[in-house]
């Protein structure tokens, strides 16, 4: 067996009695040598069903700590662990199954009324497993080697069909291996995680680093701010990832207003641009906050920047970590120099093999080794790293290019504007025209022409909203953020309405 593959049991023997999962909802805790016997068990059961090597196991199950066991039990028996997006609808969720072709689906009973909408036949209860026989010789790992696949996480899909994005064993242990040595992990680490078990963020952020490093995971399922932050102190958190809108109803509860979370080194940001109200709410308190920034075909983990660094680089994610690279490329492929926007490239061993079936966008991905992100970046002259926006975002309005973060900032300093997005509508006359989408704090009123006329003070004139849409509430993605997609199906709507 090669050292990818046995990492989990090697560690399972050096902190036996560490912790290594915490069930928030349920108070289930787990040893390593818990989580290898779980190991044992679910690797049994493939072993006993008879699936080899590069069959996929698919599952629809809410956050917990088994979901670990299954998915280093597919590792060590050869298989493809595919984890299924369960606020996805029916429709959505068998195109993902005839996408990815698994020899089962193994579901939880929460979940019975969409499996049976399912077009699929081998469905299986997770809690119908409990009966199976150990046999030992299941932890015997199947002939790997290092680049064999070991999971397929599905991306958002918020701009368009959501892609199968192939990580090997040796992306997920150069991950964990990186973040474990460019961050400072270690066994005393501990981690609250309310991402998503279906998503690159809950999986390989912080989950498998520290439990690699020996330390504890936290988990919670449905996100609820409170519950959070008191999960924070109460198993002695030190490092948690969180996305920003998670972020924005944590700092207006009274808990956060109270509480020092003394145990906590620092908070991380990801997912999404963060606003500068959440890095001044976190440092009037005394407390380390910062950004990071990945996505599921690298990492997810790419940067790293000290803690009271970030807070004088606001939006900064920092140096480029250990065991990756980065470039920054304008549009004849000509590296950028300081200051300039252009798409980020990534190359390292933790980046995806390939899209699942889908060469064509997979060679548009990978580039002579190196993997175009699609985001827009630019560095200092320290050499930290910002990132601007998405490439297909930019907003080019007479000519201009306006980066919809830049706007998005600067409303979000107007008092009362709880959450915005800012994108493009097609223009006759100037290309496109900039609209604004805000959501407003509870009570308060403001209307299109004074958040217009905030835009004036500072912004340059073809930087400005030229319509500003207020909503009850911006719609999201499946893991928080803002979806873009979805306000862009509104505003056709509201084009054709007009």
């Amino acid at each position: 067996m090669d050292h990818e593959s046995t990492w989990i049991l090697k560690r399972t023997a050096l902190s036996d009695k560490q912790i290594a999962l915490i069930d928030i909802h349920t108070g289930v805790i787990w040893t390593y040598e818990k989580l290898k016997s779980r190991i044992l068990h679910w690797a049994s059961y493939f072993k006993l069903s008879g699936y080899k090597k590069g069959e996929r196991i698919a599952i629809l199950a809410p956050n917990s700590p088994d979901l670990f066991a299954i998915m280093f039990a597919c590792e060590l028996r050869g298989l493809i662990y595919a984890p299924l997006n369960w606020r996805l609808s029916h429709f959505e969720l068998n195109k993902l199954l005839e996408d990815c072709t698994p020899s089962i689906l193994l579901f939880h009973n929460n979940y019975q009324s969409t499996i049976e909408e399912l077009l699929f036949h081998t469905k299986i209860p997770l809690d119908s497993i409990d009966r199976v026989e150990f046999d030992l010789s299941a932890l015997n790992s199947v002939r790997t080697v290092s680049t064999d696949p070991w999971m397929i996480i599905y991306t958002g899909g918020t701009t368009g069909m959501a892609k199968g994005v192939v990580l090997s064993k040796k992306a997920i242990y150069a991950n964990a291996v990186n973040t474990i040595a460019s961050w400072g992990l270690s066994e005393k680490d501990v981690t609250i995680n309310y991402m998503p078990l279906f998503h690159t963020g809950g999986i390989n952020a912080l989950s498998m680093p520290l439990l690699m490093a020996g330390g504890t995971v936290v988990i919670g399922n449905t996100f609820d701010c409170e519950e959070a932050l008191k999960a924070t102190d109460t198993y002695n958190a030190t490092i948690s990832l969180f996305v920003p809108t998670m972020y924005h109803s944590m700092i207006n509860t009274t808990y956060f207003k109270e509480s020092s979370f003394p145990s906590m080194n620092v908070f991380i940001s990801g997912g999404a641009p963060c606003p500068e109200l959440i890095y001044l709410a976190f440092h009037k308190k005394g407390l380390n906050f910062k950004e990071g920034y990945g996505l599921t075909e690298a990492g997810p983990n790419n940067f790293f920047i000290r803690s009271e660094d970030s807070i004088l680089k606001i939006g900064s994610v920092g140096k480029c970590m250990l065991l990756n690279s980065v470039k920054v490329l304008n549009k004849a492929g000509v590296p950028c120099g300081i200051g300039e926007v252009g798409e980020l490239y990534i190359k390292g061993p933790h980046v995806f093999s390939f899209y699942w079936e889908n060469q064509i966008e997979t060679r548009k991905t990978l580039v002579n080794g190196w993997l175009r992100t699609g985001d827009l970046a630019k560095y200092d002259t320290d050499g930290d790293y910002y990132i601007v926006g998405r490439k297909k975002d930019v907003i080019i309005t007479g000519g201009e290019n306006v980066y919809p973060q830049e706007v998005e900032q600067l409303l979000l300093q107007i008092n009362g504007i709880s959450e915005v997005a800012v994108l493009g509508k097609e223009d006759l006359l100037w290309g496109e025209i900039i609209i604004a989408f805000i959501s407003l704090k509870e009570g308060v009123i403001l209307n299109e022409e004074r958040t217009i006329e905030h835009c004036k003070r500072f912004l340059g004139t073809y930087k400005i909203p030229k319509q500003v849409i207020i909503l009850p509430e911006l719609p999201k993605t499946h893991v928080g953020k803002i979806d873009k997609k979805a306000l862009k199906l509104l505003l056709i709507k509201t084009n054709k309405k007009a």
